[in-house]
């Protein structure tokens, strides 16, 4: 697992290798909740997924991609998703941490 180091704010665009994987992320706020997109290689894997506390953003290996990413807050309870709040700012890369999990954190995960 990777803690990728985000700022806080409403919008961003960072731009990673993980896993050998040219990736391009962007995090924004809408009215509805805090939302990602991802794309490798300048090709979309996923796009307008929410971002919810605990819970995987990418979710499927048919997609393609390496490991998957979620957020994590620190407030929260590390195994019990409704214990913890869902990713906002203020509080993004400090209480909300965003993070990569790498294929061997996945593994048995479904």
């Amino acid at each position: 697992m990777l803690i990728i180091p985000i700022n806080d704010t409403y919008s961003q665009t960072l731009t990673i290798q993980l896993a050998g994987q040219n990736c391009k992320i962007n995090l924004y706020q809408k009215s509805t909740g805090f939302y990602c997109d991802l794309y490798v290689n300048d090709e979309p894997i996923v796009v307008g997924v929410i971002c919810q506390n605990l819970n995987r953003i990418v979710r499927s290996a048919y997609l393609g991609f390496i490991g998957d990413l979620n957020f994590f807050d620190t407030q929260g309870s590390a195994t019990i998703p409704s214990n913890g709040q869902d990713p906002t700012s203020p509080g993004l890369g400090t209480r909300f941490l965003f993070r990569y999990l790498e294929a061997t954190d996945l593994d048995g995960a479904s």
